[in-house]
């Protein structure tokens, strides 16, 4: 009976070559299979995208940020520096205008014709060099006349004190009357009088005849030529025949406000000698280091500035007239103070303060007060001492007590655990 009902079922059940064999998986599995493995790669991809951000943060290499939280068990990679003692300077800041100390405009002193010239557009003349020559033949025609006219009128006068000396002599013998001997004294001098006279135009015929050699009357720059040989000219002309400009040494006028003016009258009435450095337009570099000559005698009531002047020898000829330049007033020196780099600097809106390393490896925030910033180093009042080490990047991740592993400026070692 059994045997009969097994067979049965048997017969009953079709036979097929798509009946799936039973130890072949479902399709449900492979689909959770293959989402478990999606699933992990996206875990590692995102792993390793932010470990790569975080070394990017601190700025080492991969290899270096593995090593430093190998040997810092978690410390976080910073830049630091030390604070030190030294100087630093106070300066006052402006702007100023390359000035030259002379500025000439040569024009002749005497009517002619322009014949010669004896220099080139932008020499460097000296003092007493032939620049220009007037025709001088209308002068030595009068110094002529006037040398004639003297001569002449020396005669008159010899001829006058002969007849003086006898009328004084007939008079004394009463052989001529008093009138004509003091007619003949009055002719006399009007003879010495028109002798002065013309020594007057002789001598004006020879000045005109210097004149028309024009010289230099200072040692500078000539600038382009304003009238060419040929022209002629006159001493009442309102154009010059060229310009000379002194440009060694040569000087900047800037300005400071009025409430900069006591510290820097302090300065000079102690007898400080004030040092001024001239930057270019973008300052990025130092053209020149000069002094402080001269301080106008008044404010401008409409601006409250000071108008000062300050010399440089300007051997190189950096300086130009006429160029603007960023100025640099040091009025005083600092000394023995403590110095920090301004990167270790941080302020927010309850106080200003910097993280200090601690022997430990730890930081620790600490409340400073900062004087005079000069570059980028800062004058450190209060707060800090000499030797402190500070850190420099890397902050964004600091809080109080975090551990850290400093490498101080330029040193091998490092600071921090091991």
């Amino acid at each position: 009976m059994d045997q009969k009902h097994s067979t049965s079922v048997l017969e009953d059940v079709p036979l097929s070559k798509d009946v799936p064999d039973v130890k072949t998986p479902r399709p449900h599995r492979r689909w959770v299979w293959l989402l478990t493995l999606v699933l992990l790669a996206c875990a590692v991809f995102f792993l390793n995208k932010n470990m790569k951000k975080n070394e990017g943060k601190v700025g080492g290499s991969p290899s270096e940020t593995a090593s430093a939280r190998a040997r810092g068990f978690g410390a976080i990679p910073v830049v630091a520096a030390r604070a030190q003692r030294g100087t630093i300077g106070v300066y006052f800041p402006a702007l100023g205008t390359v000035t030259p100390i002379y500025t000439v405009a040569v024009k002749s002193r005497v009517d002619g014709q322009m014949m010669k010239i004896h220099y080139k557009e932008g020499d460097l003349v000296h003092e007493g060099d032939l620049l220009v020559e007037i025709d001088p033949r209308p002068y030595q025609v009068q110094l002529t006349q006037a040398e004639g006219q003297f001569i002449k009128d020396q005669a008159l006068l010899s001829n006058a004190r002969i007849d003086l000396d006898r009328y004084q002599t007939l008079l004394a013998q009463e052989a001529v009357p008093e009138q004509q001997l003091a007619t003949q004294k009055a002719l006399v001098s009007q003879y010495e009088g028109a002798l002065k006279t013309d020594q007057g135009q002789i001598d004006d015929a020879k000045l005109n005849l210097v004149y028309c050699q024009i010289t230099a009357p200072i040692t500078g720059q000539v600038g382009l030529r304003l009238v060419d040989p040929g022209n002629i000219v006159h001493a009442n002309d309102s154009n010059a025949l060229l310009v000379i400009t002194q440009i060694q040494p040569i000087s900047v006028i800037f300005t400071l406000g009025e409430d900069q003016l006591p510290i820097v009258r302090q300065r000079l009435r102690a007898g400080h000698r004030l040092k001024v450095d001239a930057y270019d337009k973008s300052k990025a570099a130092k053209l020149a280091t000069g002094w402080l000559t001269t301080i106008d005698n008044q404010i401008d009531p409409s601006t409250g500035m000071l108008r000062l002047r300050a010399t440089f020898d300007n051997s190189n000829n950096v300086l130009f007239p006429n160029q603007f330049v960023n100025v640099r007033l040091l009025v005083e020196e600092k000394r023995e103070v403590t110095l920090a780099p301004t990167a270790v600097i941080q302020r927010n809106s309850q106080m200003t303060y910097v993280y200090v390393v601690k022997p430990d490896s730890t930081v620790a925030v600490k409340p400073v007060t900062v004087g005079t910033t000069e570059g980028d180093e800062a004058e450190i009042t209060a707060g800090l001492s000499p030797g402190e080490v500070l850190v420099m990047t890397g902050v964004d991740k600091l809080q109080e007590g975090a551990k850290v592993t400093a490498q101080i400026g330029d040193e091998k070692s490092r600071r921090g655990s091991e």
